[in-house]
């Protein structure tokens, strides 16, 4: 006898089975990424009985060291690498803009004169020019992003992202219905390395105005970077907001369907996936733990986003419209790309750069360190759980 189903219950129906198969996919790809010696984490970690926090037992405050293994080359010691310093500025940002990069001149680019990216969607006015240049020791370049990276694609639906803004501003998401902070979220995902003046550059160090610089660091991070065969860098490792996210990880595992040879054989998935300090985040992201390198400090290979997996990884998420109907972060987006598409051995802890944006630090024990207490992860209390590090080490390692 023939069912009758409503267009409702055949919409759900078939959501439940997208649903499922996804499920399926999942532990498929799961159980095929994992081999004999993965995820052995560090021998010299023991993840904490209960939450997330390192308050009293954070690494840091063990006495820090720069990398060993090979050689760090110091100033003069070799020719600058394919690498620019690069930051994504607006003329009004100019007097944070300086306190960042005297920071850094001040810690470590008076001594490698690097050059400067500036980078901005509209034209940088003569004082900003003037008053970077003059504070900056090696070259100031300045730039401005073509239209068709920066603008909202012709795909998007006007009338979707603006109820779609109005939905995360009742979830409490930021900057919802901020259309700038989705596209600069966008254009950081997946098109600044597509900016025709860092086409033929290799490595970059991502500064953002109104951040601080603590430490001494007397080598080249970018030779390290290259002589150490490493892909990225990071300091801050974190939990993502879900509701901002819901969707990414589904969005994610649909393209892993369609690729599953993209997935590396050394990849960083448990990573991904943990559900054992944050299960809530879990639940609201479809199974990704939200934890994310927090990409406003990043010393990474321009390489690995123009690779074939991230390229084709980035189109999907940009064709699903996530960037504007929820609030997909460059963060989130680098760090599933990374974690699924890198050898995740390849992946550096910059335990030795003392380093904060607000609310957080990455607070090395080191006597090149000043004004930065050493082990401190946040002035807030209520934030602590926030701190996503206790996965990575035990997933990945302390390196």
């Amino acid at each position: 006898m023939p069912v009758s189903v409503s267009p409702g219950q055949a919409g759900r129906i078939i959501s439940l089975a997208g649903v499922t198969l996804l499920l399926v996919l999942f532990i498929h790809i799961y159980r095929a990424s994992e081999s004999p010696s993965s995820f052995n984490g560090s021998s010299k970690f023991i993840r904490p009985k209960q939450g997330g926090s390192l308050k009293g037992i954070d690494p840091l405050l063990n006495d820090i060291q720069p990398p060993t293994g090979g050689k760090l080359w110091g100033p003069g010691e070799r020719e600058h690498a394919n690498a620019t310093l690069l930051m994504l500025v607006r003329n009004s940002e100019l007097k944070d803009a300086l306190g960042s990069i005297g920071d850094l001149e001040r810690t470590w680019n008076q001594k490698f004169k690097y050059p400067w990216t500036f980078i901005n969607d509209e034209p940088f006015s003569e004082e900003f020019k003037a008053a970077t240049t003059a504070a900056v020791a090696g070259e100031a370049r300045y730039e401005i992003i073509p239209k068709e990276h920066w603008e909202v694609p012709a795909w998007i639906n006007k009338d979707l992202m603006d109820a779609s803004a109005d939905y995360l501003t009742d979830q409490k998401v930021q900057y919802s219905k901020m259309v700038s902070y989705h596209q600069m979220c966008r254009w950081n995902s997946g098109m600044f390395y597509k900016h025709p003046a860092l086409q033929k550059i290799k490595w970059y160090w991502r500064v953002e105005p109104k951040v601080n610089f603590y430490c001494d660091i007397d080598y080249d991070v970018f030779w390290y970077m290259e002589d150490f065969n490493k892909t990225y860098g990071f300091t801050i490792n974190l939990y993502d907001s879900p509701e901002s996210i819901t969707s990414l990880w589904p969005t994610t595992l649909e393209f892993l369907a369609e690729h599953p040879d993209y997935m590396h054989k050394n990849n960083a998935l448990k990573w991904l996936t943990d559900a054992k300090n944050r299960p809530e985040h879990n639940q609201k992201a479809g199974g990704y733990s939200t934890c994310h390198f927090w990409s406003n400090f990043e010393i990474a290979d321009m390489d690995f986003w123009r690779s074939k997996e991230y390229e084709e990884y980035f189109e999907h998420l940009d064709r699903a419209g996530g960037f504007f109907y929820e609030r997909w972060g460059d963060a989130p987006v680098h760090s599933i790309g990374l974690g699924l598409f890198a050898d995740r051995d390849k992946i550096h802890w910059f335990k030795d750069i003392g380093y904060r944006h607000a609310p957080y630090f990455n607070c090395p024990s080191s006597p090149k360190c000043k004004g930065c207490e050493a082990g401190r992860f946040t002035f807030g209390a209520d934030v602590e759980q926030e701190d996503c590090r206790v996965n990575w080490f035990e997933y990945v390692g302390l390196d």
